[in-house]
């Protein structure tokens, strides 16, 4: 199979706030170069009126990299799309999803679900200030609009602005009573309802998220998804990704060892180290990377009480390494074998 095969969004890691910054992406890099990688949503005042390098700066190494954007003004939402082609980006999100309290009070996120024509013309704002992909991530619905006609009208409307590509949570949202972590648990994945939307819209590009934990699951759900973004898990148990690019996207490839991951990953931590930025902001991305292995309290611990120091640096790392047994570090995941959760 070849990789032209495969389009970007067959598998995708989802955009996190606090989690997938450019350390991250850095670190997820090591693992698969195939995934589509997302920053952490951004607001457009933030890149309107913020420190730019802050909040969109990358590394050309975490292409292919999407922006996600929050906001529900139209010319501020184009402004944002213009300057995202400007830096690089591959795509621009715009989260129509996230339930938290803040992005209520700004009147975007999931409570966008409730105005679609809000984000239609958005979306056609975007659309003609960039030739980037405006893609849209949301919820199978929010509060009581949670009918299935509700959501095929929400998706009707928006794909009539030109939005060709819906990545949907399979979960609704309560934007009130719930907060953003029972969100993510409590209301229950519905995944027939993004199937049945990937039938009555065939023409569309339909990715499904939500409680997709490996490649392996990743991989049953392509046989009826036009792609699967997983999150909670790439992040907690990042090793999962070192399949992807063979597994998923059929290439032919030996994935990395977890020592592999590490010391391609060291001289991004030495460039940014110099840069002033502290070991524990750095490393907390890979914390998981040992999920389930004999070695990985000491390799959490280690990082977590060292990392923080002043002038910490490679020599933690390398420390934390070492109370790995050499057979974890240098295991390589067979053909079709699971990772342990």
């Amino acid at each position: 199979m070849t990789a032209s095969a495969h389009p970007p969004h067959t598998l995708s890691v989802a955009p996190m706030m606090d989690w997938t910054d450019r350390h991250c992406r850095a670190f997820h890099r090591t693992l698969t170069r195939r995934t589509l990688l997302y920053t952490e949503m951004v607001t457009t005042g933030a890149i309107l009126h913020g420190d730019r390098e802050r909040h969109l700066g990358f590394g050309t190494a975490e292409h292919p990299v999407a922006l996600q954007l929050g906001g529900s003004d139209p010319v501020a939402l184009a402004e944002c799309a213009r300057i995202a082609q400007d830096w690089g980006y591959d795509e621009v999100n715009l989260n129509c999803g996230c339930p938290s309290d803040r992005v209520q009070s700004g009147s975007f996120g999931a409570c966008l679900m409730g105005t679609p024509d809000v984000v239609a013309r958005a979306v056609e704002a975007m659309r003609g200030a960039t030739s980037l992909p405006i893609t849209v991530k949301h919820r199978i619905g929010i509060d009581d609009l949670d009918s299935y006609e509700h959501l095929t009208r929400f998706v009707g409307i928006v794909a009539g602005a030109g939005c060709e590509t819906f990545i949907v949570h399979a979960r609704k949202a309560w934007l009130s009573g719930l907060s953003p972590k029972e969100n993510r648990e409590i209301p229950p994945l519905r995944y027939e309802v993004v199937r049945q939307l990937g039938a009555d819209f065939p023409h569309l590009t339909i990715v499904l998220n939500g409680g997709v934990l490996t490649p392996e699951a990743a991989r049953e759900h392509l046989a009826w998804a036009d792609g699967v973004m997983i999150g909670r898990a790439a992040y907690q148990d990042p090793y999962i990704l070192a399949t992807a690019d063979r597994d998923v996207f059929g290439e032919d490839v030996t994935p990395p060892t977890r020592r592999e991951a590490i010391e391609a990953f060291l001289p991004y931590v030495a460039e940014q180290l110099e840069q002033g930025q502290p070991l524990n902001r750095l490393m907390k991305h890979t914390l998981g990377l040992f999920a389930g292995q004999p070695g990985a309290r000491h390799w959490k611990r280690t990082l977590s009480e060292q990392g923080h120091r002043s002038g910490a640096g490679l020599e933690v790392v390398r420390g934390a390494l070492a109370g790995v047994p050499e057979s974890v570090l240098d295991a390589r995941p067979r053909i079709g074998e699971a990772q342990p959760a």
